[in-house]
């Protein structure tokens, strides 16, 4: 992803990611257990309170094997949160590239942002939760997690709406800002509620009924004249 740099402790992606160059197999059964264990301490704890000691022994690998590996807590943490968010958001497997091509744009618009629920997975919420809270500390685990989902999601879905107001089935000059629209009145809200409520419970039927409601508000302001 983009340009690798050096730093003094290693080589880092664009982002200020480490790079963490694939081992042989032995090694990489073990730096995978690493990983595994890292992840859910940093979940469970954030940065500042996970435990090293809580890794090695989740782990099952020495604490001396760890820094091996990655070099320091701070070299992991990068390593391992900026290694799952890419994984995370290819999981989602978006639909908008079809949009543009869909005989029934009304239809296609709710399907596709019905599919957007997957946001709301438990996992990518903690994962989003993470990011925020240590987004002063690790500012470029934001700066990649606006690029994977920009990547994912929100760029082909400006192009496609770029293409269907060349047509002009759509009226979005400004298709960014469109797309922007588009998630904030379907599962933007949602979205926010489980940030900061990991506990909510939101029905299917309510999101549904949300998600169908923002997407008739999206093409009464973009349906052309």
């Amino acid at each position: 992803m983009g340009a690798e740099t050096q730093d003094a402790q290693g080589a880092t992606d664009e982002y200020g990611i480490p790079i963490i160059p694939d081992p042989a197999d032995a090694a990489s059964r073990k730096r995978q257990a690493i990983i595994d264990a890292a992840l859910a301490e940093f979940l469970a704890e954030g940065y500042s309170a996970a435990s090293m000691d809580a890794i090695t022994r989740g782990s099952g690998v020495s604490k001396a094997t760890i820094y091996k590996h990655f070099g320091s807590k701070e070299r992991l943490f990068l390593a391992v949160i900026g290694g799952v968010l890419p994984k995370t958001y290819a999981d989602l497997e978006p639909s908008n590239s079809t949009i543009a091509e869909a005989p029934d744009l009304r239809a296609a618009l709710v399907r596709l942002t019905t599919d957007w629920r997957d946001l709301l997975r438990p996992d990518i919420m903690s994962l989003r939760r993470l990011v925020i809270g240590e987004i002063d500390r690790f500012p470029q685990l934001g700066q990649l997690w606006y690029r994977v989902s920009y990547d994912m999601n929100n760029g082909p879905l400006v192009e496609a709406f770029t293409e269907l107001h060349a047509r002009g089935t759509l009226d979005a000059p400004d298709p960014k800002l469109a797309v922007q629209q588009l998630v904030a009145v379907t599962v933007g809200v949602p979205q926010l509620v489980r940030t900061f409520s990991p506990d909510a419970v939101i029905e299917d039927a309510e999101l549904t009924r949300v998600i169908s409601s923002g997407v008739d508000l999206f093409l009464a302001r973009y349906a052309p004249a």
